[in-house]
């Protein structure tokens, strides 16, 4: 199948307001002072474990600065703490902290209560269209990063 550049640009600046919009719409509603930058980089220090800054900035797609930024206000705010790494004390690891933890289990909570609300919008028959169509994308996307790598 062909799909024409207006297509494709309409497809892709969808998808992009309605992130834009639902990020807007979480962030107005969670209670907490972390905003999503911050959420997910206690996320990846959740399912990875205490890491250095710059395999953080890395992994997330940040800048070394701004990765600094976010460690900083994470730790500042208790979310997040430095500490040393036991193999090499010449390397700062960051790490999450319970209050982190906390924010996040809050944070999930807050998300499944809005994405309850947002798909009940949809017919179940949309629902799983809609999950077998982002299944394939995102297939495809893995494709594409498997041909990069082995390049």
């Amino acid at each position: 199948m062909t799909i024409d550049n207006t297509t494709i640009f309409e497809l892709v600046r969808t998808a992009e307001l309605f992130n834009d919009e639902s990020m807007k719409y979480f962030m107005n509603r969670f209670s907490h002072k972390a905003g999503i930058s911050q959420i997910l980089t206690l996320s990846e220090l959740r399912e990875g474990g205490p890491q250095k800054q710059a395999q953080l900035a890395k992994k997330l797609g940040y800048t070394p600065g701004a990765m600094t930024g976010i460690a900083d206000r994470l730790t500042k705010q208790g979310l997040a703490r430095r500490k040393k790494d036991e193999s090499d004390r010449r390397i700062n690891l960051l790490e999450l902290t319970e209050k982190g933890q906390q924010l996040l289990l809050d944070a999930q909570e807050e998300g499944q209560l809005i994405r309850k609300s947002l798909y009940a919008s949809l017919s179940e028959e949309e629902i799983t269209q809609l999950l077998a169509i982002q299944k394939k994308l995102l297939a495809t996307v893995q494709g594409f990063k498997k041909n990069t790598n082995s390049e």
